[in-house]
């Protein structure tokens, strides 16, 4: 097989691993999977990653995150485009420009 041939491959398999590992692909579809996978060692690799990131994410699914401090949340929240009181407009000159066509910036 032409290496060209081969990355194409890759991508295909690539873009059905989730699939693949979420047994949603017909049987031909998985036997196709099987074969490149033998003969693919960064194929096999990116597997094997992609393997261990769902185990994690799972793990992590299970942990709860730590509340975040109100004050924390209301002081550092401005609505974009908007200056904060500490310093001059945050809005690129060119974004300030474009927001005329809209009535200006919120």
């Amino acid at each position: 097989m032409e290496s060209g041939e081969h990355q194409d491959d890759c991508k295909q398999v690539f873009a059905l691993l989730s699939e693949y590992l979420d047994a949603e692909l017909s049987p031909a579809s998985c036997e196709e999977i099987q074969a490149h996978l033998a003969d693919c060692p960064p194929c096999i690799e990116f597997l094997e990653s992609l393997k261990r990131t769902i185990r994690l994410c799972h793990h992590c699914e299970s942990a709860e995150a730590p509340p975040l401090a109100p004050e924390a949340a209301s002081s550092s929240w401005r609505p974009i485009g908007r200056p904060s009181s500490a310093g001059p407009s945050s809005v690129q000159p060119g974004l300030q420009a474009g927001f005329g066509r809209f009535g200006g910036p919120p």
